[in-house]
């Protein structure tokens, strides 16, 4: 649909995400998206209240948490029969887990126009909380972002935890605490070992929050310990407390069109790789 209409326009739907729940960890657009809004739709299981301190007098706010897709429609129908603005909240990015392709295919069934504001992550936000880079040189330079298969939603073929983590690399694990036992014995099976660092967070950037440290071999015994089953994300690899080597990108020997090296430095970065 067209990405050209302006924030006051009328008939359109916005897909917000709102980030792991801290309101202060909304982006300025998603803030002035909302405060537009005619009508806010926002799920209470899954987004902190906070987010609707935004929402402007007047403003129909609605709480989908007991809605199907179907109960959304008549929503949207609406908002094309009378001009509306409908801020769509989805918690974290609106690009992972957020059922919102689904919903797109419907406002173009319907004729209305969408937008997409992307959200902070969840696993972006615990890896903030325990103050750890994801992708250390030479220790893990990719991120995994998956569940745990055998859910509510079937998994594609070849993408089982226990293959993602032959890779050896950092993963962020959503929607699977639930069944941390099975959890932690596909990451074993992958082949992470068992002294494996893992973060465990609940709630994250929630007045309630809990994060735990463990390693592999105990991530069920944590989980279950803190009964850690729902709004639980959990961080798996050697980079969470691997020790890597220095990024070329801040060397002085590394060059780029803002900056020269210096020619000692650069003969030393060279001889290293």
């Amino acid at each position: 649909m067209s990405r050209q209409a302006g924030l006051g326009s009328r008939a359109k739907v916005w897909f917000v995400g709102a980030g792991p729940g801290a309101a202060d960890l909304l982006t300025l657009r998603a803030v002035r998206v909302i405060e537009a809004a005619d009508v806010v739709i926002w799920a209470a299981s899954l987004v902190h209240e906070d987010v609707l301190q935004h929402a402007r007098a007047g403003a129909l706010v609605v709480d989908s948490a007991e809605l199907a897709l179907e109960g959304v429609r008549p929503l949207y129908e609406r908002a094309v029969r009378e001009g509306l603005v409908v801020a769509r909240i989805h918690s974290g990015d609106p690009a992972l887990w957020g059922a919102v392709q689904e919903q797109r295919e419907l406002c173009d069934e319907l004729g209305l126009d969408y937008e997409t504001v992307p959200g902070v992550s969840a696993f972006s936000a615990v890896a903030a909380l325990v103050e750890r880079e994801l992708t250390v040189p030479e220790v893990a330079q990719s991120v995994v972002l998956t569940r745990l298969e055998g859910g509510k939603t079937p998994m594609p073929p070849r993408e089982s935890v226990r293959e993602f983590a032959r890779h050896g690399t950092t993963m962020a694990l959503f929607l699977s605490a639930a069944r941390s036992g099975q959890l932690a014995d596909e990451l074993l099976a992958g082949g992470y070992p068992a002294d494996t660092p893992c973060v465990v967070a609940f709630a994250a950037t929630w007045p309630d929050e809990l994060v735990v440290h463990c390693s592999l071999a105990e991530l069920e015994a944590a989980c279950k310990q803190h009964k850690l089953w729902k709004h639980t994300l959990v961080l798996v690899g050697p980079a969470l407390h691997g020790a890597g080597t220095r990024s070329h990108l801040y060397h002085p020997g590394h060059f780029h069109g803002y900056r020269r090296c210096e020619p000692a430095a650069r003969r030393t970065l060279k001889a290293a790789r």
